[in-house]
């Protein structure tokens, strides 16, 4: 209700804006305007007062408005959109791997990855103190274990630690050196239990073998010294600009309270965890936080509603700050599905292994959590890969919905398997599905590393976008950068095809264009708590907008990954211009 009225107040304003004021601040026409209304046709022009948008309309309608002073562009025919909005992505964290050693998913022939080490510690990019870091790895790499260990546990490397991360920042390989740095031998082996076993490698003797994953990952990462704070504002300026380029105005960051290199799958969090809240309060004080920052908590999956109360105090710590909001909490529920991971839930067990994933929320008691999040009104954003963690994701989500009718929009994440039955759940309990569809591609990933370990139906509704759209669920479009690209239009024209090195990734879950540019908008906007200000071009919302570079309504397919953003308004003020 405060939501409502808030926007209505908003609203009235901006009217009355229009009533009194001496002139628009910025007019532009001639364009197709869409504006993410549904329903509504493609309008031609808008006007912007102080940063908000009070009319959209004909040329004529929005021209009567000029007067000396007004800033009146011709789009030319050009397509004017709302700023897309990214439904999860780890800005601060993508600013710092901008700026580090990265192998960007390449699968280089193991020569060339040594010369790319010796390049990149010779220029510093992958020194960290005495160690040395890469990201970026593919998952391929996982499959040649062997060589790994013969490369980098010998010569000149023996006695650097050393630490390969995956691209999906799940999963990595560390050399002996490393092994020991981070506390990892045949004891810490020895002593997992269940599924837990999956998360460090080993030889049949129970030596490890430098493969990591989730809680593992961590432990090695958890070795690198964390960025200077000043390192960390370059990082978010680079973010920011890279967002402005793409035509991104607001994202939710869903691990806001961590920092680079934090232990997020066994986070233990306390009200001195801040993570990177402290840079984006740093630059929104600068008057530099020119994106609207959804800004979520990692809480531990096995967290009580007590737990809840600490978190509300690095809310309060950051409450206030312009252009950043602290809407809830995200858990993750499990890990990825990947061979030799395998850490994501599943209702069958992988093929290979016999064992089913580890999931990490309490299936008991994770509907109290949910439900105490959101009696405070917070919403509730879950990883979840494997297609129980879903269902256990939404079975928390209902417990909510039966202890009251909030008006609180939930969320899960990743979605890349999903049985039937959860297909119609999304609706009724306003769960938005926050889809990262770029990964919708047959590629090694999804044929090599996981179609052989998985059955038949669990590969059918890989990342099923079609059928969820089909009963009812909304999208909300989201990149998980900096373990993929943050480029919207990619990831728009891959929902649609589909398509890979390795042909089709069920083309029947194939999505309209219409339906991905809603995804980026209105429904991302819905996902992050912030529907009532932005995710539209309507009277009384933030004059967030894009002018693109082609006809994103008529062009083909093939087209609509090329997509450029030629100007982008944050707040009415431009913040990128194409060169």
């Amino acid at each position: 209700m405060k939501n409502v009225l808030r926007a209505t107040l908003a609203m009235a304003v901006a009217f009355s804006s229009v009533e009194s004021m001496a002139a628009a601040d910025l007019l532009l026409y001639n364009g197709k305007v869409f504006t993410a209304e549904p329903g509504q046709a493609l309008q031609q022009a808008v006007a912007v007062v102080n940063g908000r948008i009070v009319k959209v309309g004909n040329d004529a309608e929005v021209l009567a408005l000029k007067e000396a002073g007004t800033q009146v562009i011709d789009l030319q025919g050009k397509v004017l959109m709302p700023g897309f909005i990214d439904s999860h992505s780890h800005a601060i964290f993508g600013g710092v791997k901008l700026k580090s050693a990265d192998l960007e998913s390449q699968m280089l022939p193991f020569d060339e990855l040594e010369q790319r080490l010796r390049a990149w510690r010779d220029d510093g990019k992958a020194r960290h103190g005495d160690m040395l870091s890469v990201g970026g790895f593919p998952s391929t790499y996982w499959s040649q274990l062997a060589e790994l260990e013969r490369r980098f546990n010998q010569g000149g490397w023996a006695d650097t630690p050393i630490a390969f991360i995956g691209w999906d920042y799940h999963t990595g390989w560390a050399n002996k050196a490393m092994l020991k740095r981070a506390g990892i031998d045949a004891e810490r082996v020895k002593s997992l239990k269940g599924e837990a076993v999956a998360t460090i490698g080993h030889h049949a003797d129970g030596t490890p073998n430098g493969f990591v994953a989730d809680a593992g990952l961590s432990a090695v990462v958890s070795q690198l010294p964390a960025p200077t704070f000043d390192q960390l504002l370059d990082a978010g300026r680079a973010a920011r600009d890279l967002n402005h380029r793409l035509g991104i105005t607001a994202l939710m960051d869903p691990a806001a309270n961590a920092m680079p290199g934090d232990a997020v799958f066994d986070f233990k969090p306390t009200a001195q965890t801040v993570g990177v809240l402290p840079v984006y309060k740093a630059l929104s004080d600068k008057g530099e936080l020119e994106l609207r920052v959804a800004a979520l908590m990692v809480a531990n999956p096995k967290s009580t509603p007590a737990d809840l109360a600490v978190l509300d105090q690095v809310r309060k710590q950051f409450s206030g700050v312009d252009n950043l909001s602290l809407p809830g909490i995200k858990i993750f529920a499990d890990g990825v599905a990947e061979v030799p991971a395998q850490t994501a839930s599943l209702l069958e067990p992988y093929k290979n292994s016999k064992k089913a994933g580890e999931l990490l929320i309490d299936p008991a008691h994770f509907g109290e959590l949910v439900s105490a999040a959101d009696a405070r009104g917070w919403l509730v954003h879950v990883h979840a890969i494997g297609d129980r963690a879903v269902r256990e994701s939404l079975n928390g989500i209902e417990q909510a919905r039966r202890d009251r009718q909030s008006e609180v929009t939930h969320s899960i994440t990743h979605l890349q398997l999903v049985n039937p039955k959860e297909f119609a759940r999304f609706k009724p309990l306003n769960v938005i599905a926050s889809m990262q569809l770029y990964w919708a591609s047959a590629d090694e990933t999804s044929i090599d590393l996981l179609k052989p370990y998985i059955n038949a139906m669990q590969f059918q509704y890989m990342y099923p976008a079609r059928s969820l759209l089909k009963n009812g669920a909304t999208i909300a479009g989201a990149s998980d950068w900096p373990v993929s690209t943050p480029e919207p239009w990619k990831a728009i024209a891959q929902a649609i095809s589909r398509k890979g090195p390795k042909g089709v990734l069920n083309k029947d879950e194939g999505i309209d264009r219409e339906t991905m540019f809603y995804a980026y908008t209105r429904n991302a906007a819905r996902a992050i708590g912030l529907e009532q200000e932005i995710g539209s071009l309507t009277p009384g919302k933030q004059a967030d907008l894009i002018v693109l570079d082609r006809d994103v309504f008529n062009v083909a397919d093939e087209q609509l990954a090329d997509t450029q953003v030629l100007k982008t308004y944050f707040s009415g003020r431009e913040v990128y211009s194409q060169p």
